[in-house]
């Protein structure tokens, strides 16, 4: 059986499975029903400095998108870090952590970028005996406006001056949460590296207003007749999400960096894609909201069943097994070729492949074959784009099947170059002609 046991910059649990710094990590009875159900791990809701609580808003606090069955695809939310007492936080986490001490659990912090409010408040994370801690220089809205969250996450020089901090002042590992928010996600985790941090979180949030009320006129969700950008999670943002990890991953100056993926992950398939990618763990927040906790079960049940069927022993023979394959788009096989085949078995001949087709792309599917209500691809007009593979609601009734060398190509009237298999040492790879010189 798959082993899931993870072990991220020395913080071991019993799977890869941890809740994000959000609603589900913010008290201990939250935390511990958690646990009960299968999370190997939790960052704790964002702490703040000593003194007088966060003050959230009393009123609605998420926005939502949701796709035609009402599935919720995005969630937007406005809510700020912990407003609970950070001695009330410190005492539950301590207990916590005693209860449950072979979980991970790390404490997220949020801080003034001041070096004695960060030397302030790690000693007394780390007598609670926390497995580490997590920087949030992610959140986009509220702290932000206070110059904490991405206000610093925005600024390198700002990420590695107080990873610097952290790492004289405390013994305990440090995850440096990163924003989104931002053109190039590479800088912001170089510096992070360049101060010395253990790994990299990401994403967080994303800046946004995911609707307006058309009865008064304010962004959704409204507070008192007016609304705020907030930050956006949830399934629709795991392809930004997939994305940033990557990128830090093949990054050569934050290659082997390691990195905590999260954004959207719902399904065992989901984390194993960021897996992947080069994410040593996963953080689950809007998954957890949706369905509850026991999700964990599902997804840790269909990792360990997906690397069984695959031959996979341990974490360590996914993570990072993608990277090699993502390439800037210069290098792509343009000699590669594969058309589009509709398997008529399968056809419910409700035509939408012909219409994006033939509205949108090639004209490259029928719509009638002797007067039949027929659709079939046009291999001599078809340029193997998918579009229709995508729009099919049949799954697997429509694929791409790739011209095998020496095959005649319809559309172009030449033959596939024989060669085209052999991309690393092909004289049209770019790359290989580099290495040739």
């Amino acid at each position: 059986m798959a082993d899931l046991r993870n072990n991220f910059v020395g913080i071991k649990s019993p799977n890869p499975f941890w809740l994000a710094s959000a609603p589900p990590t913010d008290k201990a009875y939250n935390v511990e029903r958690a646990f009960k159900a299968g999370w190997g791990g939790v960052v704790w809701k964002t702490l703040g400095e000593e003194g007088p609580p966060v003050v959230n808003v009393n009123g609605p606090r998420y926005g939502a998108i949701w796709g035609a069955d009402r599935r919720l695809l995005g969630l937007n939310n406005i809510e700020l870090i912990t407003d609970r007492d950070l001695y009330t936080n410190l005492r539950e986490m301590k207990q916590v952590k005693m209860n449950w001490p072979d979980r991970a659990l790390v404490a997220s912090i949020m801080v003034p970028c001041e070096e004695n409010a960060w030397k302030a408040i790690l000693p007394l994370v780390e007598e609670t005996g926390a497995d580490g801690i997590e920087l949030n220089f992610g959140c986009p809205h509220g702290m932000s406006e206070r110059g904490m969250g991405s206000a610093v996450g925005q600024v390198p020089e700002y990420i590695e001056m107080v990873v610097r901090w952290c790492k004289q002042y405390t013994r305990m590992p440090v995850i440096t949460k990163l924003t989104p928010n931002i053109t190039d996600i590479r800088k912001p985790a170089r510096a992070a590296k360049a101060g010395g941090t253990d790994a990299v979180s990401l994403i967080n949030t994303i800046n946004s207003i995911v609707s307006v009320d058309l009865d008064n006129f304010a962004p959704n969700p409204t507070v008192g007749g007016k609304g705020s950008h907030g930050g956006y999670c949830g399934p629709a943002v795991k392809p930004i999400a997939l994305n940033m990890v990557a990128e830090i991953a093949r990054d050569p100056e934050t290659y082997g960096l390691p990195i905590s993926g999260i954004g959207g992950i719902t399904t065992w398939r989901d984390a194993a894609e960021f897996l992947a990618l080069g994410a040593g763990n996963v953080q689950v927040c809007t998954a957890a909201m949706t369905y509850g906790f026991k999700i964990v079960q599902e997804m840790i049940t269909g990792l360990s069943d997906w690397m069984d069927a695959k031959g996979h022993r341990s974490l360590d023979d996914i993570i990072g097994r993608a990277v090699p394959n993502v390439s800037d788009w210069q290098y792509l096989n343009l000699n590669y070729i594969a058309k589009a085949h509709i398997d008529q078995d399968a056809c419910i001949k409700c035509g939408r492949c012909h219409i994006a087709c033939e509205d949108t792309s090639h004209q490259a599917i029928t719509n009638m074959i002797d007067g039949v209500r027929h659709f079939e691809v046009m291999e001599e007009e078809c340029v193997g784009c998918n579009l229709c593979v995508n729009v099919c609601p049949v799954e697997n009734c429509i694929t791409m099947v790739g011209l095998e060398p020496g095959e005649l190509d319809k559309r172009t009237g030449k033959v596939v170059d024989p060669n085209y298999a052999n991309w690393t040492t092909h004289p049209n790879n770019p790359m290989a002609r580099q290495a040739a010189e």
